[in-house]
């Protein structure tokens, strides 16, 4: 057998993707500029990072270094497309990441200090109160599938027309005219922003083909990186996986861009903690069967396998 050459070397392992946030979080860390915030907490932020994943084979960016609910990210996602805007369908399946923001305004409206638990029961339990207190406004899903119009009445004045289904549009145009230009899902209403619980962060996605590959760019304009990032990501991938199986392409790159990208001060153990983990594994996703619409998923269509998380770290979310 023919000796190897003293210059032949065998070539590295690629990189875990999942490093790419883990270098991100670091950097916000220990070189983002110290600001204070509307929440009051304060925070490290950067502007402009940039990350790339590929989703072919079934991969995901699911974070490896502490555990990301990822069932909890998809329910959100198929509510999102439903253009609902109370959170009571997603009290009822347990998902509790909107709670605070209708807790607070209920409390500052009524001066009840009731405590958020037994706020959420009761939007659980009755649903006019539900109606009444758990709305968030024209937020995601609203803007998405439902997007307002108006026409001229011939009186001077104007009066609400049909909704605009942007992701049916998006789904359409992609089947139609894949070479466009113009395939974007567009959350920043600027005429409802007052009305809305939180203006869209995740706002904006724009879909390309290239080839039969279907890539996606999330441009996130404000960016909690430790505990909404990861959930953003398996988000964003997800509903470029669900389109890009509605349209008959294989999922390609998933680039997410973001705007001003923070870490909340009072978020630095859980930094030094996770920065001290390594990612493991290769998350990847099944969908088990193609709905007829993009509006028909169920929580029961998506299967991961590989995925082997370290523990959950917890730190408080900012409201």
């Amino acid at each position: 057998m023919a000796s190897r050459s003293a210059f032949q070397f065998d070539a590295p392992a690629p990189r875990h993707p999942e490093w790419q946030y883990l270098d991100l979080l670091r950097q916000v860390w220990e070189q983002g500029d110290e600001r204070i915030d509307r929440t009051g907490i304060g925070t490290r932020a950067i502007f402009g990072p940039q990350m790339r994943f590929d989703l072919s084979d079934g991969r995901m960016p699911l974070i490896t270094t502490k555990r990301v609910f990822w069932k909890t990210a998809t329910r959100e996602m198929l509510w999102f497309l439903t253009g609902e805007t109370n959170i009571r369908p997603l009290v009822l399946q347990g998902v509790k990441i909107w709670n605070e923001w209708p807790h607070a305004r209920y409390v500052k409206a009524t001066g009840d200090a009731i405590e958020l638990d037994a706020f959420v029961a009761r939007i659980a339990e009755d649903e006019a109160f539900a109606a009444q207190w758990g709305d968030l406004g024209p937020v995601y899903g609203k803007q998405w599938v439902d997007w307002p119009t108006y026409e001229a009445d011939g009186a001077g004045s104007y009066r609400k027309g049909p909704g605009i289904n942007q992701v049916a549009q998006v789904i359409e145009s992609l089947k139609a005219n894949p070479g466009s230009r113009r395939h974007i899902i567009e959350g920043w209403n600027v005429a409802e922003l007052d009305r809305m619980a939180l203006p869209p962060c995740h706002k904006t996605y724009q879909f390309h083909v290239a080839g039969n590959r279907l890539n996606c760019l999330l441009y996130q304009r404000s960016c909690d990186v430790a505990l909404g990032l990861p959930f953003n990501l398996w988000s964003g991938a997800l509903l470029q996986r669900m389109i890009a199986q509605q349209v008959d392409l294989e999922p390609g790159e998933f680039v997410w861009t973001g705007g001003d990208t923070h870490l909340y001060l009072n978020h630095g153990d859980l930094v030094e903690e996770q920065l001290a983990r390594s990612p493991a594994g290769e998350p990847r996703l099944e969908i088990l069967r193609k709905p007829e619409s993009i509006f028909d998923y169920r929580i029961e269509d998506f299967a991961v396998t590989g995925y082997a998380p370290q523990g959950a770290i917890k730190a408080p979310i900012a409201v």
